[in-house]
């Protein structure tokens, strides 16, 4: 293992240390992302997709040229094999762990097979290679003494830094935004989720084009630096970098355009919701919100033990425990210094959160550092207008697997909190109440007396609406309820028009 260089003697970490905390990240890299297995339960359902990702797992000991047609029965390929790299700049060694191990768990999902780390100490990164020459070039013998093809950089790399760094390493230098990315792009199913991600791709990629030669040139016109150097000098036209860079900024133009387009359907399916409460699940990637959404609605979503298996949202309907009718929206999960190119593509689905009445903001408490999940959350909705307003549940997951210690931390937050386990169903009665306790009630008081030809507008009134009471008088139901404006106007119409 590698030591981290340190540039203050005050700040040294001892090698032992950092050799513990590199050796607990490789030594549980195939489970870097949770402690528990990949389980679910009856609510989850047939899970139809999770098979399906499954059959297209990349697999070690494959090789990428295929001799045998069986090789590719089931399309899989070899695992990208990896090496982290890591600056730790302050703090205690947990937090540099909790960060390594996240990466290890993202390249884990992109379909990498992590061999080795390295972790350094720096007050801040190099501007030519992010860790230095020194540690380049320990890090280019480093993968080649596990044939790793592949470097990931925990950090959001300058352009210049990554080719620098590429030329001392001698392999791919990809960095954390590259790696989410691409994990977007594999899992996105949805036609605007699918254009969301390219758009997002390509943001990153405009200003990271490279060129040699040739494709460098420019052309150079009639005069140069005012000598009469024109007649021969002049440069092939529009040069290959400069084509590819027209035709990225003209496919994202169309990709904004088609987002657009999308939005009239988008808000028709809202529309037609707003007759019921929404209640929008928000968290931290893999914190469970897909599989609490199966126990509170038996939606069958997705449910994979693995970081952004959701990205695309799902709406189902339930009920309260007081008998409303209600729907409940699984968003896409966040993470830490989330790709700002993500937030503003995917503006559009996280905007979902600014038309609910209630959020459930869902944390893993058995993560080490269900904190920091919480901020990353908070921090991401901030740059969405009107999230912050919404009302919050904070529902800690996974408490059957968090240690006592951390409870007793979350338990001693001022927001309202709830303890829940949509593995086990522990809570999840509790759950439903505070829900109902929170949610708004209907704004229009009505008292009145509808037909019995009526009885439609009855059932909608328990269903969507807050119904106080109901006889059956001689000449029709007397109903006093809560209800929401358009509904009340549809049983006022009708009470007019019976009397």
């Amino acid at each position: 293992m590698t030591e981290p260089q340190d540039e203050s003697a005050d700040a040294t970490p001892s090698p032992t240390s950092v050799e513990s905390v590199i050796d607990r990240v490789l030594s549980r890299a195939g489970t870097a992302v949770s402690a528990r297995d990949d389980a679910h339960t009856d609510y989850d359902g047939d899970q139809m997709e999770r098979e399906f990702r499954e059959g297209l797992r990349r697999v070690g000991s494959l090789s990428t040229e295929l001799e045998d047609v069986s090789e590719v029965e089931y399309r899989q390929l070899r695992l990208e094999r990896v090496v982290l790299v890591g600056q730790w700049v302050r703090g205690p060694a947990t937090e540099a762990e909790v960060s390594l191990r996240e990466l290890a768990a993202l390249a884990e999902t992109a379909g990498s097979l992590v061999l080795d780390g390295l972790l350094q100490r720096r007050a801040h990164p190099d501007p030519a290679t992010y860790i230095g020459k020194g540690k380049a070039i320990e890090l280019r013998d480093i993968a080649k003494a596990v044939g790793a093809d592949t470097v990931i950089v925990n950090d959001e790399l300058q352009p210049s830094q990554r080719r620098a760094l590429e030329d001392v390493v001698k392999v791919k230098v990809i960095d954390r935004t590259a790696l989410i990315l691409d994990i977007f792009a594999q899992h996105a199913k949805s036609k605007e989720g699918k254009a969301q991600v390219e758009l997002a791709q390509l943001e990153y990629l405009l200003p990271r084009l490279r060129g040699w030669g040739e494709s460098m040139s420019r052309q150079a016109g009639g005069q140069v630096g005012g000598a009469a150097a024109g007649m021969g000098s002049r440069g092939p036209g529009e040069t290959k970098i400069e084509l590819d860079r027209r035709r990225i900024r003209t496919r994202m133009a169309q990709l904004r355009r088609q987002i657009k387009l999308m939005e009239p359907a988008r808000n028709v399916r809202r529309e037609s919701r707003l007759a019921m409460p929404n209640v929008a699940i928000v968290g931290y990637t893999n914190a469970g919100k897909s599989s609490l959404l199966n126990r509170l609605t038996g939606a069958g979503a997705l449910v994979q033990n693995a970081l952004f298996a959701t990205l695309d949202p799902t709406v189902r309907r339930t009920s309260t425990p007081d008998g409303r009718d209600i729907t409940v929206s699984d968003t896409v999960g966040f993470v830490k210094d989330l790709p700002h190119q993500l937030v503003a593509a995917f503006q559009s689905t996280l905007e979902e959160v600014t038309h609910a009445d209630l959020v459930l903001h869902v944390v893993d408490a058995s993560h080490p550092d269900p904190e920091g999940q919480i901020t990353a959350v908070r921090t991401v909705l901030a740059d969405v207008p009107g999230a912050t307003e919404v009302a919050e549940l904070l529902v800690f997951n996974k408490v059957d697997a968090a240690d006592e210690e951390t409870l007793l931390r979350l338990r001693g937050r001022r927001e309202p909190h709830i303890e829940v386990s949509a593995l086990t169903g522990q809570g999840m009665g509790e759950l439903l109440e505070t829900i109902a306790q929170m949610l708004p009630r209907p704004p229009v008081h009505v008292d009145v007396t509808l037909p019995f030809s009526r009885g439609d507008l009855v059932n909608e009134a328990h269903r969507e609406g807050d119904v106080l009471s109901e006889d059956h008088a001689g000449d029709g139901y007397h109903l006093v309820a809560d209800v929401s404006d358009a509904l009340a106007a549809r049983i006022r119409e009708a009470a007019s028009a019976a009397s």
